[in-house]
């Protein structure tokens, strides 16, 4: 049994920092990992994505720069290091798995990934 689980979310100022986890079971560290969040009335939207290995890492635009994703394939664990946060980054944060490393031009399509965190809440005031 696949299971996903983000932590880490919270309220922070502008400019503040967060850092969020997602540990992993039944099988972590042969699958590619991405992050997603998703604001309310929104669809869900790309935001990172590590290799395998975590020698391989592809983000969003919005993020690029800002955002760092990481993992620990000995703890299970996923990491998105979000730094320099704007409003505009509130939102639902997801983490999911996925067979193979995508490129950014294929890692935004939700269908390759075939099992979903709860989420966690990130909200930055202005």
């Amino acid at each position: 049994q696949v299971q996903l689980v983000e932590s880490g979310g919270g309220l922070v100022q502008a400019g503040g920092s967060l850092r969020l986890s997602c540990a992993a079971s039944g099988g972590f560290s042969i699958y590619a990992m991405g992050w997603f969040r998703q604001a309310p009335g929104k669809e869900r939207e790309f935001v990172s994505a590590i290799s395998r290995g975590g020698s391989r890492t592809v983000y969003a635009d919005a993020v690029k720069g800002r955002f760092t994703v990481s993992r620990d394939n000995a703890k299970n664990t996923v990491y998105l290091q979000m730094d320099s946060l704007k409003p505009e980054d509130t939102a639902v944060y997801y983490c999911a798995r996925r067979d193979m490393m995508c490129s950014v031009n294929t890692c935004y399509d939700v269908s390759k990934y075939d099992y979903w965190g709860q989420g966690t809440q990130v909200t930055v005031s202005s």
